[in-house]
């Protein structure tokens, strides 16, 4: 039946090209469109035959090309997946749902490599729905093909959203695992077995990786999965009531995560693979979270980001959290094996800074509000399925070759970097903490132009012998190592945080400001655009994440001026990772808290001190209303050393220590951490 449909289906979209029952303009879409899915077509038949499988490398890389050309930046400005561009041929309202439609459609290039064609008949039978309205004699009204789309969202969420939920716990679906297994990975053609786009960054990547030892495999490997391991010891959570984690990573690192499986199966751990969402059911705006390859257009991303404004009515948001419960009902035993994801982030690409359309859909304040509703809905039942303080995590990062002529030497470098020494930066950091400890807030004082000046509000302790304010974090769940963190008071947390050039959540701000009074965003500002208005926009869309305000959730001090000095050698400092960046300068989180459904968990420092500064009187709340007590969101932003000026402990008789100064510790017993800045 399924393929009966498929065949149904491809068969009228192939006479498409050759009729004349759809006006223009619409009717260039509609055969351009239709020529795309031919493409799909032959590109499955191809797969099905084997005759994809026995393709050289040249004429594969063909094939990838063929696929995302449409939406590559030197073609953007043409292509129908561009909203400004769909809108200037097919107009106001049309375009934008029609950029949709056709944007969805794309979702059927990872499809017909996974072989799901109930996936393709439900994509190809939304196109020829659309199709048969604008062959009437009257153009249907915007609203006659919005209600085809509501529909089509709804009807088929149990299918998309069900289906993705399965692949996030369910090791069995073993789609990428196969190819990562039972590939000759010196045989790069495996790269394009798995649907996604491939630039030089992945090929190069995997190029690079061959020419390393097994020994330094092994070692990036060994570094990955026992951070995972330990980062559950640290908080004492048990891992062998846990069977699965769910690896994140980006194509090209292969050889590393074949190892790491390995590894994690040593562990009684069994790898479960999910691609990052490709249909505006299942992706979550522009952002990637899976596996993936290249973005192939971050402007294509970031303009479509918002298109469930199409559909998104409280209705929807109720059926689709109905399909959630369900599903993880439905599989209630394999979501409680799940130990949490293990992620491998690269690094190195040009920093993007988004153009603001107004032709992209955009939300409207009502859905806003229920997106915000959703977010917190969904985490209640996925932290009911796999609770929070029974999973944990660990993120790594690595430079991809974009990053410059000298890749092969910072990515040793980063090697090297991900497995400095703990014990080293334990101590260290621990000096530092009994300094944090005797404080009643922070002052931290920006200098060389920066504006920072915020006064940070510390925990009170209450037995000082055998409680702590700050963790000290060594290289577990946040890899390399190199901080000290805490959850400040927000009462008494005012000031001003600036930072001149930061790259947060793959989009780049100058000269962000935020302003925050009783330890809650009163303000911000940044200088990516003229017109204030969108440069506030941006803000709010993209780090407020549509709240209102949101509270300092971290406040941490990084000690890894090894990682700084490496960055300012190589001219990377804008390039770096979140991951790394933020050991490299203080650094304040908006957002929730490092501890969020799991504060009641009791943490101890190596020395033996309990953790006791874990909430604030947001996250408290969760007590009476845990709807109220989360924001689903947690951005770093970090201030270069050479952005500061000062960071001082203030003890409540009004003693001042100094723990920096001009961006080099001077609290005694941190020299140490100076060594690598006299080589900068």
């Amino acid at each position: 039946m399924i393929e009966e449909r498929y065949d149904l289906a491809i068969g009228r979209i192939g006479r498409i090209g050759g009729e004349e029952s759809v006006k223009l303009p619409f009717r260039k879409f509609f055969q351009k469109t239709a020529s795309f899915l031919l493409m799909i077509d032959e590109l499955k038949k191809e797969i099905e035959s084997g005759g994809y499988e026995k393709r050289d490398l040249s004429e594969l890389e063909a094939w990838n090309d063929r696929l995302y050309r449409d939406i590559l930046p030197d073609n953007y400005s043409t292509s129908y997946g561009n909203p400004v561009f769909a809108v200037k041929e097919l107009g106001e309202g049309y375009g934008q749902i029609l950029s949709f439609l056709y944007t969805e459609l794309r979702g059927a290039i990872p499809y017909v490599f996974e072989g799901k064609t109930e996936y393709l008949d439900i994509l190809l039978e939304l196109f020829l729905e659309i199709y048969g309205q604008f062959e009437e004699e009257e153009i249907p009204k915007e609203e006659q093909i919005k209600e085809i789309i509501y529909w089509y969202a709804s009807d088929y969420c149990d299918v998309f959203v069900a289906d993705r939920i399965r692949e996030q716990i369910d090791p069995d679906c073993s789609f990428a695992l196969n190819i990562i297994c039972s590939s000759d990975l010196s045989d790069l053609r495996y790269l394009y077995r798995f649907g996604e786009y491939i630039s030089e960054n992945e090929r190069r990547t995997a190029e690079h990786l061959l020419e390393l030892s097994e020994d330094v495999i092994c070692k990036m490997a060994d570094v990955y999965t026992e951070g995972y391991r330990v980062g559950f010891a640290n908080t004492g959570k048990d891992l062998s009531k846990k069977g699965t984690v769910e690896i994140r990573y980006v194509l090209g690192f292969e050889r590393v995560i074949k190892k790491a499986v390995e590894n994690f199966r040593e562990m009684g751990l069994r790898p479960v693979f999910c691609r990052s969402g490709t249909s505006v059911l299942t992706k979550r705006r522009h952002l990637k979270v899976g596996y993936y390859g290249a973005v192939a257009n971050k402007q294509f991303d970031y303009d479509h980001g918002n298109d469930q404004a199409l559909f998104f009515d409280k209705k929807f948001m109720e059926r689709k959290l109905e399909v959630i419960k369900t599903t993880y009902e439905h599989h209630k035993e394999l979501a409680a094996e799940m130990a949490g994801p293990a992620v491998i982030e690269m690094f190195g690409e040009e920093p993007f800074s988004p153009e603001q359309t107004k032709e992209a859909l955009s939300l409207t304040a009502k859905q806003e509000e229920l997106s915000l509703q959703f977010d917190s809905r969904q985490s209640q039942i996925v932290n009911s399925y796999i609770p929070g303080d029974e999973r944990s995590f660990t993120i790594i990062a690595y430079p991809v070759p974009e990053i410059g002529k000298d890749y092969k030497e910072i990515f040793d470098e980063v090697i090297r970097i991900n497995t400095l020494d703990a014990k080293v930066y334990e101590k260290v950091q621990q000096t530092l903490i009994d300094a944090l400890d005797q404080g009643e807030y922070v002052h931290i004082l920006g200098g060389n132009g920066n504006r920072t000046d915020l006064k940070v509000q510390l925990h009170r302790l209450n037995d000082p012998k055998k409680e702590t304010i700050f963790e000290n974090c060594v290289a577990d769940v946040n890899i390399p190592v190199g901080e000290v963190f805490t959850s400040p008071v927000l009462e008494g947390t005012n000031g001003v945080l600036h930072v001149s050039r930061v790259y947060l959540n793959e989009l780049q701000y100058r000269d962000l400001e935020i302003t925050f009074a009783n330890g809650m965003i009163a303000d911000y500002s940044c200088g990516n655009f003229e017109r204030e208005l969108e440069n506030k926009a941006y803000i709010r869309d993209n780090i407020l994440h549509r709240h209102e305000t949101l509270p300092l959730g971290e406040f941490a001090i990084g000690t890894n001026t090894t990682a700084y000095v490496a960055a300012k050698k190589y001219g990377i400092e804008e390039k770096m990772p979140i991951l790394i960046a933020e050991k490299m300068g203080p650094h304040f989180a908006v957002g929730d808290t490092c501890y969020s459904w799991s504060e009641d968990i009791r943490v101890y420092n190596p020395n033996g001190k309990e953790i006791v500064a874990k909430d604030n009187s947001v996250s408290i709340r969760r007590k009476e209303d845990v709807s109220k007590a989360y924001f689903h969101c947690h951005t770093d932003i970090t201030i270069p050393y050479e952005e500061l000026k000062s960071i001082t402990v203030v003890t409540a008789d009004g003693g001042r220590i100094p723990l920096l100064e001009e961006g080099r510790f001077v609290l005694p017993g941190c020299e140490v951490l100076n060594e690598p800045l006299k080589n900068a």
